[in-house]
């Protein structure tokens, strides 16, 4: 067995410093990266990005608790976020609570937070971003 790392790569659709500052305010994310394209040490050939393409984020590394994400501005490419969920777990129905509103505020609940019988709380919804979120509450953040 090798060590291995996975880390998600999100890419927004010109929106990714907005989506920053979402989940610094909402999930008290730390960014710990943020590179601009107009900061790269080798500028993208000309015409390789849209105009005024030069102040959106090329990289950034953020912190959700102990996990890294990293993130940056698509430019044309086709942006779906699909097949996945972010799981989220805290460790309690309080702090649950709180997470799920402040994601759900412009985004789309698929399963309100309730009761299951793993968890106290547990519920999935899409961020206004686009992203979608499983949040589940346990006793023991390792599980």
């Amino acid at each position: 067995m090798f060590n291995v790392l996975v880390q998600p790569y999100l890419f927004f659709d010109g929106c990714c410093e907005e989506a920053l500052e979402f989940y610094r305010s909402s999930l008290d994310a730390q960014v710990d990266l943020l590179l601009r394209y107009r900061d790269s040490p080798e500028p993208p050939p000309v015409g390789a990005l849209p105009p005024g393409f030069e102040n959106k984020i090329m990289h950034a590394t953020f912190r959700i608790g102990t996990t890294t994400l990293m993130a940056s501005d698509s430019h044309g490419e086709n942006i779906g976020f699909g097949g996945f969920s972010l799981a989220l777990t805290v460790l309690t129905e309080v702090e649950a609570d709180r997470i799920f509103a402040a994601l759900a505020d412009g985004g789309q609940v698929q399963q309100p937070l309730a009761k299951t019988f793993w968890s106290p709380r547990f519920g999935i919804l899409t961020d206004r971003f686009g992203i979608s979120w499983m949040i589940n509450v346990t006793a023991d953040l390792s599980q």
